[in-house]
C-alpha cells in the first residue's frame, strides 16, 4: 500500500479530530474579528493564535503594512503565510490529541521503591520529542540563540534596546507568560521563556513523529 504523503498527513492531523477543528474555528473567529474591529487589540489575535511561526512575519519584507504597487501581492503572501501557520499549529494540536488517545497505561504498577527512577523515566519520555528529531532541535537552537542574544544585550551591552523581543517571538504564545512575572530579573525572564520554548519543542516533536510514522494499512473487508 503506498505511503500517504506528508502534506496529506499534515492536512489530516489538522482536520480529522475535534481539538484541531476547534482551533481552526477559533482561528476563523479571530480573523473575522480582525476585520470587524481592526483598531482593537483583538485584531492581533490571529498572530497570537498562529505564533510562533506567524511572528516571523515581523522580519519578512512583506505584509499588510507594505506600501507601493505591490501592496496587494504582499497582503496576499502574508495571508497565505498566516494560513500555513494556522494549519501547522492545528496539526500540532491534532498530533497531541492523537497521542493522548493512543497512550496506554502499563499493566504492572510501578513498585514503590522505584518511584524516583520511574518519575525520571517519565520525564525523559515526556521531553524526548524535543530533542530526538531535527525540526525540534532546530527550533531549540533558535530559542537558545534568542536567549543568548537577550542575556548578552542585558549583561554585556549598555543599551539592550528590544533584545527581549526575540525570546518572546521565538517562544510565543506561551512565552508571553514572562510578562506575568512579579520580578524584572533577566535570569527569571530567560528561565520562563526557555521552559516555554522547551514546551513548544515537545509539541513540534510530536508533530514530526506523526508525520514520520508509517501510515496504518487498511484491512480488506471480508
Amino acid at each position: 500500500m503506498p505511503q500517504t504523503s506528508r502534506p496529506r498527513r499534515l492536512l489530516a492531523l489538522a482536520t480529522d479530530n475535534w481539538p484541531a477543528r476547534a482551533y481552526l474555528a477559533a482561528m476563523g473567529v479571530s480573523v473575522a474579528a480582525m476585520f470587524v474591529v481592526p483598531e482593537s487589540p483583538v485584531a492581533a489575535s490571529p498572530l497570537i493564535l498562529t505564533a510562533p511561526l506567524s511572528l516571523l512575519s515581523v522580519i519578512l519584507p512583506f505584509g499588510p503594512g507594505t506600501e507601493g504597487p505591490l501592496q496587494l501581492l504582499d497582503i496576499g503572501a502574508w495571508t497565505v503565510w498566516l494560513l500555513l501557520c494556522a494549519f501547522v499549529n492545528a496539526a500540532v494540536v491534532g498530533a497531541l490529541a492523537k497521542r493522548s488517545t493512543t497512550t496506554t497505561t502499563p499493566a504492572t504498577p510501578t513498585p514503590p521503591t522505584r518511584t524516583s527512577a520511574s518519575t525520571l523515566t517519565r520525564l525523559r519520555t515526556l521531553l524526548a520529542p524535543a530533542v530526538d528529531n531535527w525540526p525540534a532541535r532546530a527550533y531549540l537552537a533558535v530559542v537558545a540563540a534568542s536567549l543568548a542574544l537577550f542575556l548578552c544585550a542585558d549583561y554585556v551591552l549598555t543599551d539592550p534596546t528590544f533584545a527581549a523581543l526575540w525570546p518572546l517571538l521565538a517562544t510565543a504564545p506561551a512565552g508571553f507568560l514572562a510578562f506575568l512575572l512579579p520580578t524584572s530579573s533577566p535570569l527569571a525572564f530567560a528561565a520562563v521563556t526557555a521552559l516555554c520554548g522547551l514546551a513548544n519543542a515537545v509539541l513540534l516533536g510530536h508533530l514530526a513523529h506523526r508525520l514520520r510514522a508509517p501510515a496504518p494499512e487498511a484491512h480488506p473487508a471480508t
